[in-house]
């Protein structure tokens, strides 16, 4: 069995929050895939179902953002899990909108519901980093996770829930590879090929005259009559 976390913040006020996004993912998969119904559990939200063959339970803490691995630890000793056996979905400030990678261990990075997980069950577990995009000053973060996507942003935002709910059964039978290429294929699927081009329209070429070839009136070449119009 599998337990899936994504991080966020309780309450209609967070709820489009940048900072949210993993719960966004894991709303879409149950969604897409069926789950059974959410119910209270471990300090937040939990539902089960399955993936690729799969038992998986998806758990969104409630407890917000800074101390999600108080609902997270609960959860794993409740069903005897390892950290090993967790993947969080969370916000990625590194990584461009739209871009996912799969990571395991590793550093917080100063992720506040990163560093709540390290605090309760170490950080053997796995990751999918969810691009929002930097704000570009260190001192404008927090705004910005706590705020909205812009209305400009929900396209990619679609095509990014989307990619994870089509691949989220190859997430859950360890083919990374596969996983991400299902959430390419939604955020930057393969160009159409180019038709060739139309051939250039023109007049018909025109057979060469070969300059020595004699006439049918008078028996001389081109260039004899040429030389006949100087005489």
């Amino acid at each position: 069995m599998q337990l899936w976390v994504g991080l966020g913040n309780p309450g209609a006020k967070y709820a489009a929050n940048r900072h949210n996004i993993g719960w966004m993912a894991l709303d879409r998969i149950a969604g897409d895939h069926r789950f059974g119904p959410w119910r209270a559990k471990f300090q937040g939200s939990l539902c089960e179902g399955s993936l690729g063959g799969e038992k998986v339970m998806l758990l969104k803490p409630e407890t917000f953002m800074n101390l999600s691995g108080q609902s997270v630890g609960e959860a794993l000793r409740f069903y005897k899990l390892a950290a090993t056996d967790v993947t969080v979905f969370h916000d990625e400030l590194d990584l461009a909108p739209g871009k996912c990678r799969v990571k395991s261990g590793g550093g917080h990075a100063g992720h506040n519901g990163l560093r709540s997980m390290h605090q309760h069950i170490g950080d053997t577990y796995h990751r999918v980093r969810l691009g929002i995009g930097h704000p570009g000053h260190k001192d404008r973060v927090a705004s910005y996770v706590l705020s909205d996507f812009a209305k400009a942003e929900q396209d990619w935002l679609d095509d990014l829930m989307r990619g994870l709910s089509d691949g989220a059964p190859a997430l859950a039978q360890g083919d990374r590879a596969r996983f991400l290429n299902a959430v390419a294929l939604r955020t930057a699927p393969p160009r159409s090929s180019k038709t060739a081009e139309a051939p250039r329209r023109g007049p018909a070429p025109t057979a060469p005259i070969a300059a020595d070839a004699p006439t049918k009136d008078d028996g001389k070449t081109p260039m004899q009559r040429l030389l006949d119009r100087f005489r």
